[in-house]
């Protein structure tokens, strides 16, 4: 039975590359990857197309499903490989798994806009127009983010855009710091569980 459930994770890690190399060649579509991305979405996209259905996992242009399909993956293969080497698992494992996938997620999440506000930081400081398509991007997922985080810290409060744009940087920082302690120390207590 071990060695089935190690050939099963296996075929999950390969799964999980394919689909993580059908993700990254959507966003190279005009590069001359069509007969390999044709393959590929015929091998992935039933997969990838379930978790596109939820409405919750879209905000604005961005598309979180296949994050989410990955995850589910992931805990799979983690479940899958844990019962190979080990014959059984906790509950309480099974909710730190989950929990630390969720905040491979989350954690990806605040990276990605830790990223976008830093550019949008850069092109600020170097007057940078905004009009180009990638700018314009920049602008649709940094602005609303800039806009809360000021809105929430300092109220009604006047202040430079510059200075609006460092704090958003500081608290997303800072709040990814913080949820990576706690996370970390709750799936530690978790997988010592005894449920």
């Amino acid at each position: 039975m071990s060695q089935v459930l190690r050939f099963l994770s296996f075929l999950l890690n390969i799964y999980m590359l394919i689909v993580f190399v059908r993700i990254i060649l959507t966003w190279f579509s005009g590069f001359g990857t069509g007969r390999l991305q044709e393959t590929l979405a015929v091998i992935t996209d039933p997969y990838l197309n379930w978790f596109r259905r939820f409405e919750a996992l879209r905000l604005a242009n961005l598309d979180l499903s296949p994050i989410v399909a990955l995850g589910v993956l992931s805990i799979a293969n983690s479940i899958v490989r844990s019962l190979a080497i080990g014959g059984t698992i906790s509950i309480g494992f099974l909710l730190s798994l989950i929990l630390q996938t969720v905040w491979g997620a989350v954690s990806f999440f605040l990276g990605f806009l830790i990223i976008v506000v830093i550019l949008r930081f850069i092109a600020h400081l170097a007057n940078l127009s905004s009009t180009g398509r990638f700018w314009h991007i920049v602008d649709a997922i940094s602005q609303p983010v800039i806009f809360r985080i000021n809105r929430f810290v300092f109220k009604n409060r006047i202040m430079t855009y510059g200075t609006a744009i460092l704090l958003t940087i500081a608290v997303l920082i800072g709040c990814s710091v913080v949820l990576n302690i706690l996370v970390s120390i709750a799936a530690r207590i978790l997988a010592r569980s005894p449920l």
